[in-house]
């Protein structure tokens, strides 16, 4: 059976978090940018003709004055947080679905409000008092049904869904909404373009046409949602503060007073099989200022870590001067908050200790306490043109996704890059190489891209113990950054492979040949 399902919609919830969190007004014409493209925008920009999947530049010539942000999961689950709470305060048992979407038994709260559209009215108006203004709310048989049906109704008010009248309120629905893009797009093709044309098909075809995905599409277009809702369940009040009086005004200081708290935290953690894998420390200064920042852990944190996080913190966050350990402004409170927890099962050591890089963890660790944040470091991979460019070094410990900036992600295009299989060794400073045909002339790379005669021995150690090339590829040019003189860049690629299996990577520059990287 179905359960009765009241759900929350906040239509462009992520332009409406941002919008919140930076103070921008209201009406202001707002676009997320993730992988260079549009993901969200607000009404406004909608109006100028701003959508989806647009490029950066064609939505910015349709509204120049659009205001462009990076798209921040983060930022999106945080600012829908004080949403839950207000609702979960009304209707115990609140379910997340994703940030701007929430679930709620209607039962329980429908019965205390005298109704299912009383029950909503009471929490739009909730919602309106914190500044949302637009929601919107759907009564149904089953989460897929009450969402749609959220989805439809008009700005703080809902749409109630009779009971039983899920399958024929799907009916007219297109398979869209099913969100399952490969599956829609074979339905489209077979010429299934609504929930209710799915659904009149014979269960049993469907299963052995479409698979278990095509099965569950065709439960939910039936309005057969058995899914319950799952009430999620708050972190226990883990949070930890030390008060500092007076305050302190040396990062030593503040560390050594914040280990009795951090080994009350770990305790607490450990009472209840949990381990922390990300803490946000949270420093306040004695002139009112606030600085957070969340660290993560590779394996899991224990009091000298949070120990250290602090003192590192302090000493980037909050104006360390390097004279004598002094922070610009005197501390005076640190709040530890464990923002993700695991259980201590998946992170204990087994019978006969730990593996290997559990150990490999503990002593880089215990390094990064000697040597500082920024002293161990593991390489990410990144977007860029030359296999140097692509390495990207990030403190040992950090969230490396958001270490990388979006203008270097490595999903973005590179025009000129090198093709795979990439190269096993990069030299860090490239070395002297030569290249030359049969007729023992150098080879050269002409403006068109293109070599002035086929490679046919090299010398990828700069001297001249040449050996013949038994296969070569490219090569690639690559004009970087024409329109900067002072940075301007014209070089191209060549891979070579010489008669003993030797593989290498060179690259010529002004008519020069350097070795840049070397394959296994």
């Amino acid at each position: 059976m179905a359960t009765r399902t009241m759900v929350l919609w906040c239509p462009d919830w992520p332009v409406r978090a941002v919008t919140w969190l930076e103070g921008l007004p209201l009406r202001a014409p707002v676009a997320l940018m993730r992988a260079g493209r549009v993901l969200a925008c607000s009404s406004s920009a909608r109006v100028e003709g701003v959508r989806r999947d647009q490029r950066l530049r064609d939505a910015q010539s349709r509204c120049p004055d659009l205001v462009v942000r990076d798209y921040d999961p983060t930022l999106d689950a945080r600012a829908f947080e004080p949403v839950l709470e207000a609702v979960e305060d009304l209707a115990p048992g609140v379910q997340s679905l994703r940030p701007g979407t929430c679930a709620v038994r209607a039962q329980g709260v429908s019965r205390f409000h005298g109704g299912e559209v009383n029950a909503a009215a009471v929490l739009a108006e909730r919602l309106v008092s914190l500044g949302v203004e637009d929601c919107r709310f759907g009564v149904a048989d089953g989460p897929f049904a009450a969402e749609q049906a959220a989805r439809r109704a008009l700005p703080q008010d809902s749409l109630v869904v009779p009971v039983g009248g899920s399958a024929e309120f799907l009916a007219d629905l297109p398979v869209a909404v099913l969100d399952h893009p490969d599956l829609v797009s074979l339905l489209h093709r077979l010429g299934l373009r609504t929930l209710g044309a799915l659904a009149g098909l014979p269960a049993r075809d469907v299963l052995t046409r479409f698979g278990d995905d095509g099965a569950w599409a065709h439960r939910l277009a039936g309005g057969r949602d058995e899914r319950a809702v799952s009430a999620r369940k708050p972190p226990p009040d883990l949070v930890r503060r030390v008060v500092l009086e007076p305050p302190l005004d040396r990062a030593e200081q503040v560390a050594f007073s914040v280990r009795q708290t951090a080994e009350q935290l770990v305790g607490a953690l450990a009472d209840r099989n949990l381990v922390c894998t990300a803490v946000r420390i949270e420093v306040v200064t004695d002139d009112g200022r606030e600085t957070e920042r969340t660290w993560l852990h590779p394996r899991w944190f224990d009091t000298a870590d949070l120990v250290d996080r602090v003192r590192w913190q302090l000493q980037v966050r909050a104006g360390y001067d390097g004279v004598d350990g002094a922070v610009s402004s005197p501390v005076s409170e640190v709040r530890l908050v464990p923002d993700e927890v695991d259980t201590l099962a998946h992170h204990a050591d087994g019978l006969w200790g730990g593996p290997p890089d559990a150990r490999v963890t503990r002593a880089l660790s215990k390094v990064q306490g000697m040597v500082g944040h920024e002293g161990v470091a593991s390489v990410v991979l990144t977007g860029g043109r030359s296999p140097a460019e692509r390495q990207t070094l990030v403190p040992w410990g950090d969230d490396t996704r958001s270490a990388v900036v979006p203008e270097r992600s490595a999903e973005m295009p590179w025009p000129g890059s090198l093709p795979p299989p990439a190269p096993a060794t990069v030299l860090t400073e490239r070395r002297p190489a030569v290249v030359l045909t049969a007729a023992g002339h150098p080879v050269t790379v002409t403006g068109r891209g293109a070599l002035s005669g086929d490679p046919a021995r090299f010398c990828a150690r700069g001297g001249r113990d040449l050996q013949p090339v038994q296969a070569w590829a490219g090569p690639w040019p690559v004009d970087e950054r024409w329109w900067d003189p002072d940075h301007a860049r014209r070089y191209a690629r060549l891979q070579v492979v010489g008669v003993d299996g030797s593989a290498w990577l060179l690259i010529v520059e002004e008519g020069q040949w350097f070795l840049e990287a070397v394959y296994d």
